[in-house]
């Protein structure tokens, strides 16, 4: 049988998170590029921008937890973060802002900070 220490399976536990963090960045990044080619008018930039909205709102939902564990100032930082990709989406979606570079830009910097 196979025995796992706590901290040895909390790893893994980080590990996959960030995995999945990393995976749903990806697509959210995927989506808006896909919606840059189409045009900020298309199904796929309503599709984009709104996957977009659900995981930074989750995002900054499980940063201001306060059972994250994060260090206090990376996590404020990344709530900062995420409450401006929400207000450049809204921004795009009301048809105000062509910002598409900008929120996939932001999105593929959090990403690969995930991956160091």
């Amino acid at each position: 049988m196979y025995q796992f220490s706590y901290s040895e399976v909390q790893t893994d536990s980080l590990a996959d998170a960030r995995d999945r963090e990393e995976q749903v960045l990806s697509r959210s990044i995927e989506l808006l590029q896909r919606a840059r080619e189409k045009g900020l008018n298309s199904q796929e930039a309503v599709e984009a921008i709104h996957f977009m909205m659900r995981v930074w709102t989750a995002f900054i939902d499980d940063l201001g937890s306060p059972d994250n564990e994060l260090p206090n100032e990376l996590r404020a930082n990344l709530i900062s973060i995420g409450l401006w990709l929400l207000r450049e989406g809204e921004e795009v979606r009301q048809g105000r802002s062509q910002n598409l570079d900008g929120l996939i830009e932001v999105s593929q910097i959090i990403r690969d900070g995930i991956q160091q």
